[in-house]
């Protein structure tokens, strides 16, 4: 038998918390979770509606039921099966949804990525492919991607924040697995802002509002060394 593939036009859904003007400083992609949905991933998020960020966050294109063949239903971003074909679709989804929203807004404003779990990966893959021009990425409660190689961004990474929140009491991500951000910094030569928050698996709120305000005490650094 032979594997042959067609492109087919697909809808994809994401929620967005705030509205575009100009009076928006932030724009923040957020990408959720394995087995999440976006409309839930974001009202965890919703703490840093303030007017002045503008949220998107995509819904990952493939569905399925969390339970048995009914109930609860969740998304995720890709499998191991066909990841290759996924992974280039969820890169022209993410690329397509960045241009929609800059678009709407002020050149200046700031571009903050954030990825949750598989989120994680998720934008990490579309960034070294297409080299968006994020200011921030904060990677919570996940990993990057043992398998790319950083090495050939490096100037790209060198000059945006790489942000890795991850908890102790984690069950998913093991101290084996930690050891996999040291071995990627040592290879490739990026580096990864640590920081820690009181939690698990999860996003609690005060942690999320203190990471929010790093970032807004980061902008207010580099614009008064400009």
């Amino acid at each position: 038998m032979e594997h042959h593939t067609l492109a087919v036009s697909r809808t994809a859904h994401y929620y967005v918390l705030g509205t575009p003007g100009p009076q928006i400083r932030q724009l923040w992609l957020a990408c959720h979770g394995y087995g999440q949905l976006a409309s839930e991933f974001l009202e965890q998020l919703r703490p840093l509606d303030d007017g002045y960020r503008l949220i998107v966050a995509p819904e990952g294109l493939n569905y399925f039921y969390k339970k048995s063949f009914d109930g609860p239903v969740g998304a995720n971003w890709m499998t191991r099966y066909q990841r290759d074909a996924a992974i280039a679709d969820n890169n022209a989804y993410l690329e397509a949804l960045l241009h929609q929203y800059t678009s709407l807004l002020l050149p200046h404003v700031r571009l903050v990525l954030f990825g949750f779990s598989q989120g994680v990966a998720t934008l990490c893959r579309w960034i070294t492919c297409h080299h968006p021009p994020f200011d921030d990425f904060i990677l919570w409660a996940g990993l990057p991607p043992e398998d790319l190689d950083y090495r050939k961004h490096a100037n790209y990474l060198a000059v945006r924040n790489l942000f890795l929140y991850l908890s102790p009491d984690d069950p998913l991500i093991t101290a084996e697995r930690r050891l996999q951000v040291t071995r990627i910094e040592q290879r490739d030569g990026i580096f990864f802002h640590k920081r820690t928050f009181v939690g698990a698996h999860d996003i609690p709120a005060d942690a999320l509002v203190a990471a929010a305000a790093l970032l807004e005490r980061k902008a207010d650094t580099s614009l008064s060394t400009q």
